[in-house]
C-alpha cells in the first residue's frame, strides 16, 4: 500500500532524526521513508523480502546516487541481528495470515507457526502488522523510538490486548489519528510514535501541522485506546456499565449450525429459520439520532433450519427472552428483544444477571441518541464492527428505563 508522500514527510519530522543515527525503514518496498531521509546523514537500512522489489529500487537513479543504504535480504519478523536502531519506520504489511479465502496473507502461511512461537503478541486472527510492531521494539536502542502508519483496530481490538500490553511494558506510547489517508481503501489508519524506555500515552487528533491532544495519561497498562473526552467520561459515570447487568455471550458460529444434527439445509413443518445479523434490522432516525430495530423473523439468510424447541440446545440463553446487539452494525449499538427465543448464528446476545430488568425499555435505551454519541465518539471509525470490550463499557442509565420506558 503505497504511503502518501505528505504522510511521509510527517512522519519523518514527527521523528526528528539526528545526524549519524541508524535508521531501518522494513518492508521498505520503493523505500519511501529511506528516501525521505538521503539528506538526514543517518545510517540508512532497508529491510524487503521480496527480490523483485528490492532490484526495482536498487535501479532507482537516487538509490544508486546517493549514500550508500544497506539492504536486508530476508524477512524483517524472522531477521535475528546484533545491530540496534536509533529510529525504525515505516509502513508495514497489513493482513492476516493464512490459507483461507478470506485471509489476505497467503504467501506466508507456511511462516505461521514459526511467528506464533517467535511472537508473544501473538493472538486470535493476529493482523501481520502487529508482529512488525513488535519485532521494531525488539531492535531498537535504549530510549530509540518506532514511527509506523498502522491500521487503528489495534487500539480496540480483543486479539491486539497481548500487544497494547507489549508497548505499554516497553516504552511510551504516542498516537496520531489520521483517517482515511489511503486513497481507495477502506482503511482507517494511526501513526504511532513510540520511545523505548518511556511511559505513559498520549492521543492526538487528525492534524499534520499541530495535532490536538486529546488524551494523556502518565500511566499506561495497555487497556483500549479511545477518545475518552471529558463528555464521554461523565456518561460514564452517569451509568452502571452493561457488563454488570447483563452476561454477554456471542451466539454460535456457522460452522458450529453446519455440523449439528438438529440443523437441516431444507425446513420441516413447524421449522424455523436460524437467524443472523441480516435479520436484525434497523435505520437511522436522523442525524444526531437514535436507531429504530427490529427482526425479522420469516426471512432465512442462513440456508439452516431447526425446531423452534431445540434451540436452547445449542445455546441455553436462546431458550429465553434477552436483548440482541448487532455484531457488525458499524460503530453503532443497534438492540432489540428476541421474545420469541430464535437460534441465532452469530450477534451479541446480552442475559440478565438481576431479575426484573425491563428489557425492552433498556434496549430502546441502547438504541438511543445518547449512547451512539458515546459510541462514536470514543472509537470513530477504528473498526467496523462492535467488540464484546466496547459493549461491556456501555453505561446504563435505569432510571431513564423505570416502568419498563425510556424517560427522555
Amino acid at each position: 500500500m503505497e504511503t502518501p508522500a505528505e504522510l511521509v514527510q510527517w512522519m519523518v519530522a514527527l521523528a526528528a532524526p539526528q545526524p549519524g543515527w541508524r535508521v531501518l525503514e522494513p518492508a521498505c518496498g520503493a523505500a519511501p521513508f529511506l528516501k525521505a531521509l538521503e539528506d538526514a546523514r543517518c545510517v540508512l537500512t532497508g529491510s524487503e523480502i521480496n527480490p523483485e522489489s528490492l532490484a526495482h529500487l536498487q535501479a532507482q537513479a537516487w538509490f544508486q546516487e546517493g549514500e550508500p543504504i544497506e539492504l536486508h535480504r530476508g524477512d524483517f519478523l524472522l531477521w535475528d541481528t546484533p545491530q540496534r536502531f536509533d529510529l525504525i519506520i515505516g509502513n508495514p504489511p497489513y493482513g492476516i495470515v493464512g490459507d483461507k479465502s478470506h485471509y489476505p496473507i497467503h504467501a506466508l502461511k507456511e511462516r505461521k507457526d514459526l511467528y506464533q512461537k517467535r511472537f508473544e503478541t501473538w493472538r486470535g486472527k493476529y493482523n501481520l502488522y502487529g508482529a512488525f510492531m513488535e519485532q521494531g521494539v525488539r531492535l531498537l536502542k535504549p530510549e530509540g523510538q518506532m514511527v509506523f502508519v498502522v491500521p487503528a483496530t489495534w487500539l480496540v481490538l480483543d486479539d491486539f490486548s497481548r500487544l497494547r500490553r507489549y508497548l505499554a511494558s516497553h516504552g511510551r506510547l504516542e498516537v496520531y489519528y489520521v483517517g482515511r489517508i489511503f486513497p481507495k481503501r477502506n482503511v482507517t489508519a494511526v501513526v504511532l510514535r513510540f520511545q523505548k524506555g518511556g511511559h505513559g500515552l498520549a492521543l492526538y487528533d487528525k492534524g499534520y501541522a499541530r495535532a490536538p491532544l486529546l488524551l494523556e495519561q502518565s500511566s499506561y497498562q495497555g487497556e483500549m485506546i479511545g477518545f475518552e473526552t471529558p463528555e464521554a467520561k461523565r456518561f460514564e459515570r452517569s451509568g452502571i456499565p452493561l457488563e454488570e447487568l447483563f452476561s454477554i455471550h456471542f451466539a454460535s458460529r456457522s460452522t458450529h449450525f453446519k455440523v449439528s444434527p438438529l440443523t437441516r439445509e431444507a425446513p420441516l413443518p413447524g421449522d424455523v429459520p436460524v437467524l443472523t445479523g441480516r435479520n436484525l434490522k434497523f435505520h437511522v432516525l436522523g442525524k444526531g439520532e437514535g436507531v429504530q430495530a427490529w427482526i425479522d423473523y420469516e426471512t432465512c439468510y442462513s440456508s439452516c433450519w431447526m425446531r423452534l424447541e431445540d434451540a436452547s440446545s445449542m445455546r441455553a440463553f436462546y431458550g429465553i427472552p434477552h436483548i440482541i446487539v448487532g455484531h457488525t452494525k458499524g460503530t453503532r449499538v443497534v438492540a432489540v428483544v428476541d421474545e420469541k427465543c430464535y437460534p441465532w448464528r452469530e450477534e451479541f446476545h446480552l442475559v440478565p444477571k438481576r431479575e426484573g430488568l425491563p428489557l425492552y425499555a433498556i434496549a430502546s435505551y441502547l438504541n438511543s441518541a445518547e449512547v451512539q454519541h458515546y459510541v462514536q465518539t470514543l472509537y470513530r471509525d477504528f473498526v467496523p464492527h462492535l467488540t464484546t470490550s466496547m459493549l461491556k463499557r456501555v453505561p446504563v442509565r435505569l432510571e431513564r428505563c423505570k416502568g419498563g420506558q425510556v424517560q427522555l
